[in-house]
């Protein structure tokens, strides 16, 4: 029993100097910023996003050839590739004819190299489009807002405008947006039903024109009270219609499509520089490029002297030549020589 005590007593006084702490919670980490989306912090991208990624980085290899195998895509992954297109200066005709898909409902073409062939084939095929953003293209023309206009019957919002042949386009498509009655003659009012019997933007509720100047502004408003023009983002604008976000101009129309997809996808790189090269001081001294071309260029005239030379002289004999065919004092002078070499002759 002594003993019992003994050893407890010797095990208290080895844990009196012990100071125990409480547990600390593990700290939290964060997510991988490389992996996992800015929009949704809490899970990673798609997979999908993720294939769209490394496509859109490689872009330029394949993007000639890209009519190919384009039609092996869904129209969701067409229209991700026309926007990286469209960010990385790539898109033009070929690329968005060949991307074009029917059922697409908005299109993004700002800033791009599309012309009026470009995007009145699209208007053709993609009927449903109700959202078109057509700013900056400094190679759309009012034939293809014309395009738009007839073949889109559902265009609810357009932007236009943002640089110098955007805006001239834009004021020259105002008496599109405007809407008219067509002149018909039928027989009976049944037959007019299957007739277009109005025509212009019918369907055309905002318009995105940061530079409206102020005669195309007061049109609008005095012809088409219903297009709101640069609608400012709040629930409701002035007639209790809810303004979308492809109406704000602050907010890429294809915002959404490419929300996913991280944006190192689309930054192009700057060019390497060249590593310069030390010279060496016995090195022979280089010449430079003003140099070069003035050598060339004696040499290149020394080389088409003889040349120029025998081209003059054959210029001198025919112009010699034509005077004197044509010329009857000279074909008489020339007859008398000839005649006296003749007669001396003999």
């Amino acid at each position: 029993m002594e003993k019992g005590k003994s050893v407890v007593a010797e095990l208290a006084a080895s844990l009196r100097d012990v100071e125990v702490t409480p547990r600390r919670k593990p700290a939290t980490l964060l997510p991988a910023p490389s992996f996992y989306s800015p929009t949704n912090k809490g899970g990673p991208r798609k997979l999908v996003s993720l294939c769209l990624g490394i496509l859109g980085q490689h872009l330029e290899d394949i993007i000639t050839d890209i009519s190919e195998f384009a039609t092996f895509f869904p129209p969701h992954i067409k229209l991700a590739i026309v926007s990286i297109a469209r960010r990385r200066r790539l898109l033009n005709d070929e690329v968005l004819i060949s991307l074009a898909d029917s059922s697409w409902e908005i299109l993004d073409i700002s800033g791009s190299d599309v012309s009026d062939v470009g995007l009145a084939t699209v208007a053709n095929i993609s009927n449903n489009l109700w959202a078109i953003d057509i700013s900056r293209c400094e190679r759309i023309t009012t034939a293809a807002v014309s395009e738009i206009i007839c073949h889109c019957p559902s265009l609810e919002i357009l932007r236009c405008g943002g640089c110098p042949r955007s805006e001239f386009t834009a004021r020259r498509s105002v008496n599109l947006l405007k809407p008219k009655l067509n002149t018909l003659e039928e027989d009976s009012w049944e037959e007019l039903d299957t007739v277009e019997i109005g025509g212009g933007a019918e369907s055309l509720r905002w318009l995105v024109w940061p530079k409206i100047d102020d005669n195309s502004k007061e049109i609008i408003s005095m012809e088409c009270p219903r297009i709101t023009v640069n609608p400012q983002p709040s629930p409701f604008d002035l007639r209790g219609s809810k303004v979308p976000a492809e109406a704000l101009a602050s907010v890429p129309l294809d915002h959404s499509i490419i929300a996913d997809i991280d944006p190192k996808t689309w930054a192009v790189a700057a060019a390497p520089q060249r590593p310069t090269i030390p010279t060496h001081p016995n090195a022979p001294h280089e010449i430079s490029i003003a140099e070069k071309f003035r050598l060339a260029y004696v040499e290149r005239e020394a080389r088409l002297a003889p040349k120029r030379a025998k081209r003059e002289r054959q210029q001198r004999r025919r112009a010699e030549r034509e005077y004197l065919m044509n010329d009857i004092n000279a074909k008489s002078v020339a007859l008398a020589a000839q005649v006296s070499k003749y007669l001396r002759k003999s």
